[in-house]
């Protein structure tokens, strides 16, 4: 009778295994005094797709009483885009601490003006 070798134990066993699913990074969410919520949330996809070509999806909401005022998303098909006063226009994604600058100057400029439906 053989006996089977001993398998070795190491780092390789500690290895993520390959994602097949979108992997949370970030989700916060505020609601503030006034009655407005923040929420902030970023996934990162297990591969980039040709309108997430940074490879993560993500969604900046700022709105109030149910009415999005300020959003940042880049919902599969659409890419990354902004929705301001009632429009819909596409963003330019160059970081994660950009984006939320560009949210965060947009919830200061556009913040309580002509709230846009949900």
């Amino acid at each position: 009778m053989r006996v089977p070798e001993a398998r070795q134990y190491g780092i390789v066993d500690h290895m993520a295994v390959k994602a097949t699913r979108a992997t949370l990074l970030f989700h916060e969410k505020v609601v503030r005094a006034d009655g407005t919520i923040i929420e902030l949330i970023i996934w990162r996809l297990p591969r980039p797709t040709p309108d997430r070509h940074h490879g993560l999806k993500y969604r900046l909401y700022y709105g109030r009483g149910g009415k999005c005022l300020v959003r940042y998303d880049n919902e599969a098909g659409k890419g990354d885009h902004r929705h301001v006063k009632g429009r819909e226009e596409p963003y330019r994604f160059v970081s994660v601490a950009k984006l939320r600058r560009d949210f965060e100057a947009d919830i200061r400029k556009y913040g309580g003006d002509d709230e846009e439906e949900d």
